[in-house]
């Protein structure tokens, strides 16, 4: 690949690095990459390396099996034999939550799982029931919805052709347990079920979900213990274990998941000190999970991670991405006689000024956070690891210092 010409703009790199293994030095990986890079001029002070969370926990062994998350709900919870767990909001999908709800099942010791999904879609979009059934069902946001209610209804998800009742209730059953499904909005919906424990299995509204069934178990006099996602492997003694617990973790071969990678930031940092030292490079590092796109087709938010970033170094943690509103000011120069050299120069000018958001300058900018919008794009770039590209150079988004 040639040098990138100075004119180009904003871009991202995707690297193909190779298949990277546990045990492997990842920063060591990462630094003679980026060094192979600047030997092509494709590196400039101020670039953000990007990294997937894959490889990061991948590489730091970050496994854990079905059945010692069996065993860490079952002591976190005190369950008793042939117990009843309650599991809230938990999202659909096959890759994030079934190795999860398997050992969920295998932890009540043959008894039951009640199960209580939203409606009409999960937190990130998902969807359980098409809009024409929800009318032809005539239930509104608050009801419940029973499994009798949905008999004979086709409850296929549109884009996988998943029927994850279906498929959630099999898991259930294939770990010797019973299942009861029941779909409502309201998490105290489960709070008067009589399960031994409950897990708030939601991600980002989890706090919410939690303080909303502690209330509900509370005012019922239950002595549910409940505990969420990030609470289960987060323990720092184990070989395995993540700071965001469950949330973030992927299926991976036989019974085993692969956690989110544990110390996200402070491998960034140590990636940054050595890009330093062996190429003389000032770079910023991010580690990516999913980015942070709603999919305007299905609705579908692809945010399964707890955050687009699981970790970066200090100068981007903070950082956001604001500006001047480009064609707009372009609009306001022409409507005022000036030349497109003169326009280019004023907005050159002000590009380098502060401005408050409410400004006129800067309408229809709104400011986010730069580490999500890189991320976002290194996972569009990386197509969730399908691309074979888990190191992204992303250009032109931070001005050097």
């Amino acid at each position: 690949m040639a040098p990138i010409p100075k004119y180009v703009g904003p871009a991202a790199l995707g690297i193909k690095m190779g298949v990277i293994v546990p045990g492997m030095d990842l920063i060591a990986e990462v630094v003679s990459w980026v060094a192979k890079c600047v030997r092509d001029q494709l590196v400039d002070d101020g670039d953000v390396l990007c990294i997937t969370e894959s490889v990061v926990a991948r590489s730091q062994n970050n496994y854990v099996t079905v059945g010692e998350i069996a065993d860490e709900i079952r002591s976190k919870l005190h369950l008793p034999p042939k117990a009843t767990l309650g599991v809230v909001f938990p999202i659909l999908s096959r890759n994030r939550f079934s190795p999860i709800l398997q050992a969920i099942a295998r932890a009540t010791g043959h008894g039951k799982v009640m199960l209580q999904l939203s409606w009409p879609t999960d937190e990130v979009g998902n969807r359980i029931l098409a809009d024409e059934l929800v009318i032809e069902l005539g239930k509104n946001y608050d009801d419940i919805i029973t499994e009798a209610d949905l008999a004979g209804k086709s409850l296929l998800h549109p884009i996988t052709g998943v029927d994850y009742i279906q498929l959630y209730r099999e898991i259930i059953n294939l770990e010797g347990a019973q299942a009861e499904i029941l779909l409502a909005n309201d998490p105290a919906a489960i709070a008067g079920r009589g399960c031994d424990g409950i897990i708030a299995a939601d991600i980002h509204s989890r706090a919410k979900t939690k303080a909303a069934v502690e209330k509900a178990l509370d005012k019922a006099g239950a002595g549910s213990l409940l505990i969420s996602l990030d609470e289960i492997c987060a323990d720092q003694s184990k070989d395995a274990w993540s700071e965001w617990g469950l949330l973030g973790s992927n299926m991976s071969a036989g019974e085993k998941l692969k956690l989110a990678p544990r110390n996200g930031s402070e491998f960034a940092s140590a990636v940054q000190a050595q890009v330093k030292r062996a190429t003389g490079k000032n770079v910023e590092v991010i580690i990516y999970g999913d980015g942070a796109y709603k999919d305007p087709s299905t609705g579908i938010y692809e945010l399964a991670d707890p955050l687009p970033v699981l970790g970066a170094t200090a100068g981007i943690a903070g950082m956001m991405r604001e500006g001047v509103k480009y064609k707009y000011l372009a609009d306001v120069g022409l409507a005022q006689g000036k030349t497109a050299a003169e326009i280019e120069t004023e907005l050159m000018s002000l590009k380098g000024k502060s401005h408050q958001h409410s400004d006129a300058e800067t309408e229809g900018t709104t400011p986010r956070k730069m580490g999500d919008v890189i991320a976002s794009l290194a996972d569009l770039v990386s197509g969730s690891a399908d691309a074979g590209t888990p190191l992204v150079i992303a250009k032109g988004f931070v001005t050097p210092a």
